[in-house]
């Protein structure tokens, strides 16, 4: 018996026939709508995210198993917060919050691809996922939550591998997110009004002291890269000429 295997990204939920597995199934001469509509019912959980599938074929029966991977840690944990990206500033500014059935329900998804000898472990490694996201667990910084972890203070749900909240904790954490967003975009607003009122006052002076005083009042240095561009050092050489 001669197996031929077909390996591909699809979007949950939604592949198709269109590339990349149409053109690699179609000389296996097997059915592929019958293979897309079980990819597709496999993957439904997954909506939205990409995620590994292999196809194995019969060369010659012509039977086919599918086999369905688990999409990265990292879009698991977007999905279950309900956003679309991470934080770029994740020790400062934080997005989301999980609670620990959410963070169970995804160490549980990804029991074979992550590391860790039990539950706890795995639990630990998806939490630390968090940290690298800026998602809070449980209201708490992601590196607070490990250590309650450790603590055994959810040592009662992980027994229990509850993986599901109620439709009020859905609410708060919903609430939770939205009141993360509104810090977030006054903090902003803050550091750009106290920007702009350096700007003025540094008006005329050399760059590399209006980025020092950027620094100095605490202005991160990503947005004062864009309001003081680094010279480059062509452009230095060019202006001593």
């Amino acid at each position: 018996m001669a197996m031929q295997s077909v390996k591909a990204l699809v979007n949950g939920g939604q592949a198709s026939a269109a590339p990349p597995l149409g053109p690699a199934l179609g000389p296996l001469g097997i059915n592929i709508g019958q293979v897309v509509s079980e990819i597709n019912k496999k993957t439904a959980s997954f909506k939205g995210m990409q995620v590994p599938v292999e196809v194995k074929v019969d060369s010659e029966t012509k039977e086919f198993s599918i086999s369905i991977g688990t999409p990265p840690t990292s879009q698991l944990i977007l999905k279950e917060a309900g956003i679309e990206k991470g934080s770029g500033k994740p020790h400062v500014e934080k997005v989301a919050d999980l609670k620990i059935e959410q963070v169970i329900k995804i160490s549980k998804m990804k029991e074979d691809a992550v590391l860790g000898k039990d539950l706890k472990h795995k639990m630990k490694e998806v939490i630390g996922s968090c940290d690298s996201m800026g998602v809070l667990v449980e209201g708490v910084d992601a590196r607070e939550a490990m250590a309650l972890v450790d603590q055994g203070k959810f040592d009662k749900e992980i027994k229990e591998e509850k993986t599901e909240i109620s439709a009020q904790e859905q609410k708060e954490l919903e609430e939770e997110r939205k009141r993360l967003q509104a810090d977030l975009e006054k903090r902003h607003a803050e550091l750009d009004k106290t920007a702009q009122a350096v700007m003025k006052e540094m008006t005329g002076k050399e760059a590399s002291a209006i980025r020092a005083k950027l620094r100095e009042a605490g202005i991160p240095d990503d947005m004062i890269a864009k309001l003081v561009p680094q010279e480059k050092k062509d452009d230095k050489k060019e202006a001593k000429k």
